[in-house]
């Protein structure tokens, strides 16, 4: 796969072909079409930003236009077998809600988020009493479209405590794979998740 973004290059790894997925604020549609093109899946996405749609409609995409927090009651249990919820999850006012909605309609969902623990942000906030711009938060306080401030930690916490269950994480610099210490050194992470029936 062709792309800068390391997020995408492990959601393309993750997603098996000929799936059935469904991207909730796919944005301009640069990860669903590399999903359709190369691993031939049945895609559709949600997105609220019109323009954002029409440059989906130009790369063939079906994308309905609609708010992820309310447009979901409308699908049937288990009907894609993977849910993205990629840099989205954090911009939405009832986290729990979508979350669980992503994983009543999908197999299996997975969920991209900015660390908000890297140590950048940490260090920025202990010495200056600045809210925190790293790369994977470059917005000023006043200007960003995010409303939960979440870590890893949070997120595996946040599972733990919903009986969710992680199958597979990834933690993510700018440019490969954080291995160690991630709440610490990770720019963002990806989850692979599921709804846990035991």
């Amino acid at each position: 796969m062709k792309s800068k973004r390391l997020d995408y290059q492990i959601i393309y790894k993750v997603i098996e072909p000929k799936t059935r997925v469904l991207d909730l604020g796919c944005g301009s549609g640069q990860l669903l079409s590399f999903l359709v093109k190369e691993k031939k899946v049945k895609a559709q996405g949600i997105e609220i930003n019109e323009d954002a749609i029409y440059k989906c409609v130009e790369k063939g995409l079906s994308v309905f236009h609609g708010n992820i927090e309310t447009g979901l009651s409308g699908y049937p249990d288990n009907v894609f077998d993977y849910v993205i919820l990629n840099q989205s999850m954090q911009e939405v006012k009832n986290l729990e809600h979508v979350v669980g909605e992503a994983l009543r309609i999908g197999k299996k969902v997975v969920v991209g988020f900015p660390n908000f623990a890297h140590i950048r942000a940490r260090l920025r906030l202990f010495f200056k009493g600045k809210v925190p711009i790293t790369p994977s938060l470059p917005y000023r306080w006043y200007n960003t479209p995010n409303l939960h401030f979440l870590s890893t930690s949070d997120f595996k916490d946040f599972c733990r405590r919903k009986n969710i269950q992680v199958l597979d994480r990834f933690f993510l610099g700018e440019k490969k794979i954080i291995r160690f210490f991630p709440n610490a050194l990770a720019l963002s992470a990806v989850f692979v998740i599921r709804k846990n029936n035991h």
